[in-house]
């Protein structure tokens, strides 16, 4: 679609989604009183930012359904997140959203190469979780044939894969890296006829892409979503791998500074903002993801028109402050991207040993590392250290281990253990 035509879409949505919204929900109607906002004033793209942002608190203030737009009575499926920081933030569907998000997630996977002749394998969790369940529907709707594998059971996995002819993979990048090290151990490799890889849940870096690629010899494509917004299907890869499509006919995106809220200019880092404009029982108005992006506005090579957003940098709440310096895990793992004999797996230790913050980090070497001589570990152990210090800003207590050595993880990967919280 053209720009100014998708222009004119949004605008018409947003101001049905908060007229919509303001008549429906007393919780966003009470915002939008404080901010002295009234639905008629707004008429366009230009008056977004006029709108008081909705965050995660929003959602366990009014939980479980005090943000639900529809009654109980229309609403055929609820969704969670995990609770684990407090209540968890419950999420509503009519049956209209569900064909929605079925069709965002069938846009996800044929660009991501996957046909209805595909074998599709899904290791993402069923449950009140929205990946299992979003990209199973969406694969059905495109006609391929679906392998709800769940999570867990790596060898179950394994033997589906094996057996029923999986031709792509859906689960965090970072189980993928777990299967790739086992296929790869196990020599399993020309047994399968893997050749897609959908990959969300967590970010990851291109030392990441590049590592399950030649692990398992598939094309690795991104995706995207939050439970609060839809699910997976906000935003999605192409196979020319630039950037995540975000489906604007859906969603306004914006990117504002983490700290004071103002919008950033196009191609700036900063805090993705998202608007729903179809939803039915669940509307957001400008919800703060808390994830760290940019957006691409050059069109792509695939011809898709929709403006693209990086991959993401982290969580601004990813963030751990160590001696006054602000540091992102992404931080971490761009600067061991730059290393040859570093793996894409570490651990991040932080502790404060007599009121004194320590940074440990542990990294996975490769074996020639530690086949070298005491000499040659040694000066590849000061250039790594220097460098760390040099883009962190702070002092890394850098302990170099074998390959294997750390956790492997089958859901979201755990990078960080803060044990001044403990």
């Amino acid at each position: 679609m053209p720009r100014p035509a998708l222009a004119a879409l949004q605008a018409e949505g947003l101001r049905r989604t908060v007229a919509y919204t303001y008549a429906r929900v007393p919780y966003y109607r009470a915002k939008m009183d404080a901010a002295g906002v009234r639905p008629e004033s707004v008429r366009g793209l230009e008056d977004l930012p006029r709108l008081p942002f909705t965050v995660k608190q929003d959602f366990r203030d009014a939980y479980p359904t005090g943000t639900f737009a529809r009654p109980l009575q229309e609403i055929v499926r609820v969704h969670a997140s995990s609770g684990t920081t407090g209540k968890p933030t419950v999420v509503g569907y009519t049956a209209h959203d569900l064909e929605v998000w079925s069709e965002l997630i069938a846009r996800l996977v044929v660009a991501a190469g996957v046909w209805r002749e595909d074998v599709v394998q899904i290791a993402f969790g069923y449950g009140l979780f929205t990946g299992g369940f979003g990209l199973h529907y969406g694969c059905e709707r495109v006609g391929a044939c679906v392998v709800p594998a769940s999570a867990g059971n790596t060898d179950r996995h394994l033997m589906l894969m094996e057996d029923m002819g999986t031709t792509a993979l859906v689960s965090t990048p970072s189980y993928a890296l777990y299967l790739g090290e086992i296929i790869q151990d196990r020599g399993l490799r020309d047994r399968l006829r893997l050749r897609w890889g959908l990959f969300g849940g967590e970010p990851w870096s291109e030392d990441t892409r590049t590592e399950i690629q030649r692990l398992l010899g598939i094309v690795a494509t991104d995706n995207y979503g939050l439970s609060e917004v839809i699910g997976p299907g906000v935003s999605y890869e192409c196979l020319a791998q630039n950037g995540m499509h975000i489906a604007e006919d859906h969603f306004i995106p914006e990117i504002v500074d983490p700290a004071s809220g103002e919008p950033l200019p196009p191609g700036a880092y900063g805090e993705l903002v998202l608007t729903s404009l179809t939803k039915e029982a669940l509307p957001v108005i400008r919800y703060r993801t808390g994830d760290l992006t940019a957006l691409i506005p050059e069109p792509c090579s695939c011809g898709r028109t929709h403006v693209r957003m990086a991959k993401t940098r982290g969580r601004s709440d990813d963030m751990i402050i160590v001696r006054g310096v602000n540091i992102f895990p992404s931080q971490v793992e761009s600067v061991l991207a730059e290393f040859e004999h570093t793996k894409p797996h570490y651990q991040i230790v932080v502790d404060r040993v007599n009121n004194v913050d320590t940074f440990e980090l542990q990294v996975e070497a490769s074996e020639e590392i530690f086949a070298d001589r005491m000499r040659e570990m040694h000066e590849f152990h000061q250039r790594l250290s220097s460098r760390l210090q040099s883009v962190l800003g702070i002092k890394v207590d850098l302990k170099l281990v074998e390959p294997r050595t750390l956790q492997r993880f089958e859901g979201k990967a755990r990078r960080v253990e803060d044990r001044r919280k403990l």
